[in-house]
């Protein structure tokens, strides 16, 4: 008798892509005591390849997602991903502007690219009893919910694209960033402002204004930081605006910082559409097309209504059969149920 093993495709588990959000695991921590990091001691056998041009009014920077430091072991317990190489490309503009009003930082969007091509992405997908865009989202780095982070606060989407949550540490290090020293650029965020990490002018470590609030949350639990909702934002109480964001020799500067929210969760600026990982309509050349979401997926179920049947060739040419379904995003894709 042939038995048929059905194994829950990964990026159903974990992703924080918008591929990976169609089916979402429901939680009922309150509580948490800060995440367990895995050690980032591994080499990768793919070298890391970034490239950074300058095109007109914008600077364009392609990679192929692989770090150029150490890393922890995956997959591993808390994430059953490989790291593959990626075709990233991000587009930022080069004179940045600086608007009154903040931009929130979307799901679907990466906040910004550090200068080794890995995109920085602080949310996590996955919210109290399951329940998306509901004010209870897990704090990533809480540790409420095991994503198997490393310890440059990092793991892996099931497309195989790395990303950090947090301070990339081991990249840091690289970068000279250390206490005493003013920031050397770390990366560029969504709409063209650099990125610097902890140590401002003349070194000083600068804070972040947000703090947790007060009390009991209304689902249970003392605020101590398990959902993003936890914190508030007091101004003045740090060095930092509510985009962790303060002006630097005559710029608008973007900071990562020791505490919440580490990497900022909005913007002073226009993000830029390329770093959206639901990105189909930008690019009517499909070799441009960033990897987070197939598109074979997306073309097995072009013309078919949700629920119809659907199969497609995947990246390792398996053979992935499974249901179209609606993305948030209000696409169509084929979302395998199963390999064979």
């Amino acid at each position: 008798m042939k038995l048929k093993i059905l194994i829950i495709f990964n990026f159903i588990y974990l992703s924080t892509s918008i591929y990976g959000q169609i089916r979402l695991r429901k939680h009922s921590i309150v509580q948490s005591k800060g995440a367990t990091l895995v050690e980032a001691n591994k080499d990768l056998s793919e070298s890391n390849e970034v490239r950074i041009e300058i095109q007109g009014e914008f600077r364009i920077i392609k990679s192929n997602g692989v770090p150029s430091h150490k890393v922890g072991k995956f997959p591993n317990p808390g994430n059953p991903n490989a790291i593959l190489k990626q075709k990233h490309i991000y587009r930022v503009p080069l004179k940045p502007k600086y608007n009154n009003n903040i931009v929130p930082l979307e799901m679907a969007f990466d906040f910004g690219v550090a200068v080794n091509g890995v995109p920085f992405d602080p949310g996590a997908a996955e919210w109290f009893q399951g329940i998306r865009n509901s004010k209870w989202q897990y704090e990533a780095l809480s540790g409420a919910i095991t994503l198997g982070v490393d310890e440059n606060h990092a793991h892996v989407q099931p497309t195989g694209a790395y990303h950090y949550h947090g301070l990339p540490t081991n990249l840091l290090k690289k970068l000279g960033v250390e206490s005493g020293k003013e920031s050397p650029l770390v990366g560029f965020a969504a709409d063209g402002h650099p990125i610097y990490a902890i140590y401002g002018k003349e070194g000083k470590e600068l804070k972040s204004s947000y703090v947790l609030k007060n009390g009991t949350r209304p689902i249970g639990g003392t605020y101590d930081g398990t959902f993003v909702a936890d914190y508030t934002f007091q101004k003045s109480k740090g060095d930092l605006d509510e985009c962790n964001g303060v002006v630097v020799n005559g710029k608008y500067s973007y900071f990562l910082t020791k505490d919440f929210p580490v990497i900022p969760r909005c913007f002073r600026g226009t993000p830029d559409e390329s770093f959206r990982r639901d990105r189909h309509n930008i690019s009517k050349n499909e070799k441009d097309l960033p990897m987070r979401v197939p598109i074979k997926a997306l073309k097995a179920c072009k013309g078919k209504s949700k629920t119809d049947r659907c199969s497609f060739t995947g990246r390792r040419g398996e053979h992935l059969n499974g249901a179209c379904s609606d993305t948030p995003g209000g696409k169509v894709i084929c979302r395998p149920e199963h390999r064979h």
